[in-house]
């Protein structure tokens, strides 16, 4: 087996693909999260406490040293604010996951007290069965 082949035939099975699946629509759901989270939830929230923007929030340590339009020693700052807009992202991100798995859960659970189909009858019960019957006939 060559090792194309190989490779092919891992990637292609199907726990790969669904972790690859996963993860893309992982990354793009984490992007819709985080475009409400800024541009929706939080301006009503920082509205309503006077006008805040969470973003913008930090904690200098140090200011920045300017000479005219030069800097010459950046700000040093700890921006508490980002941190709690993704912790905001981060409890809906968890949330929308406990939902999707409550509920894939939930269908799993019902499909399994879903009585089960009879087996199918063997071929040679069948004949056996089919040869009774002519011979009551």
């Amino acid at each position: 087996m060559s090792f194309m082949s190989e490779f092919r035939d891992f990637a292609m099975r199907g726990n790969v693909v669904d972790l690859a699946v996963g993860v893309i629509i992982g990354g793009a759901f984490g992007k819709i999260v985080g475009a409400l989270v800024d541009k929706v939830l939080m301006p009503p929230i920082g509205l309503a406490m006077g006008g805040i923007d969470f973003a913008d929030k930090k904690l200098v340590l140090q200011t920045a040293v300017m000479e005219a339009d030069k800097v010459i020693k950046p700000e040093v700052a700890i921006g508490y604010g980002e941190f709690i807009n993704a912790t905001i992202q981060f409890v809906i991100v968890a949330w929308a996951l406990f939902m999707v798995i409550k509920t894939m859960n939930r269908m799993k659970k019902k499909a399994a007290e879903a009585p089960a189909a009879p087996p199918p009858t063997p071929e040679d019960v069948a004949l056996l069965r089919e040869i009774r019957d002519l011979l009551k006939k």
